[in-house]
């Protein structure tokens, strides 16, 4: 992997991380279109450059992380992530099969995109505003939701946004929940194939080590701004606008499949 290509697949990493629109299901696409040789450290480079993005939460959000008085928030974030480890602990070879398909992503960034150009009418009248009066039975139920986008093109954002609109919360507060309970569950997942690749591989290479660096760092920066256009423009808009382009995209993925330039 090139630095360009690095700086590449981050900017993808920070701009989709947060938007419902699968970070994984565009990271696999635009490695596919670059012809980046898959090899062990890229698939963990992709997955390890979620700490920037993470960074980027806990740095707009640092209110609500480093207020030690409100320990509740940290119980509905600690049982909103419960049901992602243990699926993600479980099935995580499984996971990994489904990561090399690029069919199954076209296929998820349709169907998602056919429910978001719906999904602002079907769950209507909410009544939770803000995560004070997020109750812990609530956020384990969304962290439910969440475990739908281990399917590759899913996106956990939309997944646990869409969980957290079912549960009553508004789109906002549903929205920044989402972003909440990511910082664990990737904080997880990366910790995990980071540990695994060093165990196999016995440490990374200083060039490994340098990808890595800048992987996340431009990742970090480009997840503040998408994070910030996120949150303004779902306020006004809804989720419609990201329902068409989902629905493009997988079109535009399956074409490529069929003509063969990405494989399938």
């Amino acid at each position: 992997m090139t630095t360009a290509q690095n700086i590449i697949i981050s900017i993808v990493e920070g701009l989709t991380e947060f938007l419902p629109v699968s970070s994984t299901g565009h990271m696999i696409i635009t490695e596919k279109i670059l012809k980046i040789t898959e090899d062990d450290f890229s698939k963990v480079f992709t997955v390890a450059i979620q700490l920037g993005a993470i960074l980027a939460v806990v740095v707009l959000y640092w209110k609500k992380f480093f207020n030690f008085k409100n320990w509740q928030f940290y119980v509905k974030i600690a049982v909103g992530v419960v049901p992602a480890l243990l699926l993600g602990f479980l099935l995580s070879d499984k996971i990994d099969a489904l990561l090399e398909s690029s069919t199954t992503v076209a296929i998820s960034l349709l169907v998602g995109g056919i429910i978001l150009l719906f999904i602002d009418n079907v769950f209507k009248n909410p009544t939770v505003d803000k995560e004070e009066d997020i109750s812990f039975f609530k956020a384990i139920m969304i962290g439910t939701w969440q475990c739908i986008a281990m399917i590759p093109g899913v996106s956990r954002s939309a997944a646990s946004i869409i969980g957290g609109m079912q549960q009553k919360l508004t789109r906002n507060a549903a929205a920044e929940f989402s972003f909440f309970l990511a910082v664990p569950t990737m904080l997880a997942a990366t910790g995990y194939k980071l540990l695994k690749y060093y165990k196999d591989y016995g440490g990374f290479t200083s060039n490994e080590i340098k990808q890595l660096a800048i992987g996340n760092v431009v990742a970090f920066f480009v997840a503040l701004l998408a994070i910030k256009f996120f949150i303004g423009f779902l306020k006004k808009h809804g989720f419609k606008i990201w329902g068409y382009y989902r629905i493009v995209v997988g079109i535009v993925l399956l074409i490529l499949i069929y003509t063969g330039y990405i494989n399938s």
